[in-house]
Order: C-alpha cells, then structure tokens, then sequence
C-alpha cells in the first residue's frame, strides 16, 4: 500500500469514526425528544386536570386535527405503530374524543374524526405549541434556519431509514 493510499484510508477510519459518534448522539436525541415531547404535553395536561387521556393519545387528536382519517392512514403517516393506533382509538372513541363510521367507498374501512371533546384537546395542545413558538427564539434560543436544517437533515436520515427496510440494505 503507497503512502497516499494509506493516508487517506485513515482519513476516510477517521471520518467514519465522527460520523459513527454523530450518528449514535442523533439516535439517543430522537428517542429522548419524544419522550420530552409526551412529558411536555402530560405536564399541559395535568395543569388542565385533564386526566381521562394520556399523552399518546392528545397527540393522536392533535395529528387527526380537522381531517377524516382511517387508523391504516394514521399509521402509513408515521405516528404509531399499529397495535398502538388500534388501542388508543378505541379508548379515545370509548371516552367520547372520537367519533368513527364505516367508510362509503370502502365499507372495511372506518374513518375517525374529532368530537367537540377531542377538538378541545387538539385546540389545548396547538394553544401549547403556539406558546411555544412564541418564546423558541428568544428562550431556547433556536430560529427558523436552525428548524430548516434540522427538518431537511431529519428528512434525510427518515429517508435512509425507509430504504434501509423497504430495500433490506
């Protein structure tokens, strides 16, 4: 092996060795910023004495939002996992957050939408989100470009991560 080549397959060692560290510290982030996320949300909860629904369950309502969607779509959307979408609507339409109906294009479908008691948590968790937005750049001292290129680097390791199972790299 020439000088050269041994240069640079320490600095390509070299570089993996960085990318390997940044790469492990993203995954430990993701994970702990979801749970933060349901502990920001479980904490708004409490302060509204709402104790009839979990975390989990507002930020399904907050993703129904204002649409008709089915627990297939739910999923494929890439909030929950499927015994998980199937569980927590079935407590949400048992506690009156939901209402659900057969589908008229396809009658193996059922469609879910927010009651009047779900959209009031949807609403209590945008109120949340609004007051964060408020208070992100001057507080936690993050700006739009710093959620640009997090968003466009998270969609890219979302990306590699679909392939990575879609193609069994």
């Amino acid at each position: 092996m020439t000088a050269m080549a041994r240069t640079r397959a320490a600095e390509v060692l070299e570089s993996a060795s960085s990318v390997r560290k940044h790469y492990l510290e993203t995954l430990n982030l993701v994970e702990r910023l979801y749970r933060q996320l349901l502990d920001v949300i479980k904490d708004e909860l409490d302060r509204r004495d709402e104790r009839e629904i979990n975390s989990v369950q507002a930020l399904l309502l907050f993703n129904v939002g204002d649409q008709e969607l089915t627990a297939g779509e739910l999923r494929t959307r890439g909030h929950y996992l499927g015994s998980n979408v199937s569980y927590n609507l079935k407590k949400l339409l048992e506690s009156g957050y939901i209402h659900h109906e057969r589908s008229e294009a396809d009658r193996r479908s059922v469609l879910v939408r927010l009651t009047p008691k779900g959209e009031a948590v949807r609403d209590t968790l945008k109120e949340l989100f609004d007051r964060h937005l408020a208070s992100l750049e001057a507080v936690g001292n993050v700006g739009a470009a710093d959620m640009e290129g997090m968003n466009v680097t998270l969609k890219r390791m979302e990306r590699f991560w679909i392939d990575q199972v879609r193609f069994r790299l």
